[in-house]
């Protein structure tokens, strides 16, 4: 079997069978196209051909290309999907061996999030104060990320219907795993005011549409606008600091287990599957309480 029938195979399998969400199924096939070009640069257009020391070789060359090598977690995500690719080949009886099962990714150093502070917060959202239709609506997007710990694809996929009720919200995550999500008052009054004074506004601009967050014409807000609405937020407070909309997902996380919320409500918050993947954030608490102690302790130093 070529390498593109398999791929497209693989892709149908992962989008229909597994129900995966289009984002992600993106992502494999951006990966996958990648792998298939270096395979065929040598010739390997059939997927049986390939050897584990091809799909060693294929991370190698990922980390040394001379044209925009990769960095180790890149690397290890691509070969994730290459390594998925092949194991769904196996089960499927295309091929008799999984040749990318005992590929190694490089190793990760250990990145803590990037979370900002308290005041800092406060100051990027004072940085959308205003009564005009553009700054009701970004006072209200930034709220909701922050008032939730949601992932900016989760918040500008929002319907009006998400919005349950004054106090929470639907948020509808990786894999289309839905789960609710308080809001606090702040998050509330600012989404009132938006609803009330802004998207009507908004919506008679474009056609009918579900979305919560509108645009200038009328249409749902797209990613890349909600990273420039931050960015806009975050010179106009004077942050000195790189924000984008994953910071405040950091920020929610890494205040609430220094608040004393428990990690495993605040995991269920996230949308993680794992505990694992929350208690990242532990380490970032911990951090800033031992520079509190060293700092403040008298026998510390």
């Amino acid at each position: 079997m070529s390498a593109g029938t398999a791929v497209d195979l693989f892709l149908r399998h992962v989008s229909i069978e597994r129900g995966l969400a289009a984002n992600t199924v993106a992502a494999y096939r951006r990966d996958l196209a990648v792998y298939t070009a270096w395979l065929a640069e040598r010739e390997l257009t059939e997927l049986r051909d390939v050897t584990s020391g091809h799909v060693s070789e294929f991370v190698r060359y990922l980390g040394q290309r001379e044209e925009s090598p990769l960095t180790a977690s890149s690397i290890a995500r691509m070969l994730s999907t290459v390594r998925s690719l092949h194991r769904f080949l196996l089960e499927e009886s295309v091929v008799e061996i999984d040749v990318a099962h005992d590929t190694k990714p490089p190793k990760l150093g250990s990145r803590l999030p990037k979370a900002i502070s308290i005041d800092q917060v406060a100051a990027l959202l004072a940085a959308t104060d205003g009564e005009d239709v553009q700054q009701l609506r970004d006072k209200a997007l930034l709220e909701m990320l922050y008032a939730t710990g949601a992932r900016v694809s989760e918040v500008i996929n929002l319907n009006v219907d998400d919005v349950l009720d004054e106090e929470v919200v639907r948020l509808t995550g990786k894999g289309d795993k839905q789960r609710i999500v308080p809001v606090g008052s702040y998050a509330r009054a600012a989404m009132d005011a938006y609803l009330v004074r802004a998207r009507p506004l908004l919506s008679a601009r474009g056609k009918s549409t579900p979305a919560l967050f509108l645009g200038i014409r009328g249409q749902r807000v797209s990613r890349q606008n909600a990273w420039l609405i931050i960015r806009a937020a975050a010179v106009r407070a004077g942050l000195e600091v790189e924000v984008s909309p994953h910071t405040l997902r950091h920020s929610f996380a890494t205040h609430l287990l220094a608040g004393g919320a428990d990690v495993r409500v605040v995991q269920e918050l996230l949308g993680h599957s794992s505990v694992a993947t929350t208690q990242i954030y532990t380490l970032v608490t911990a951090d800033t309480l031992r520079d509190m102690y060293t700092t403040a302790h008298p026998r510390a130093r």
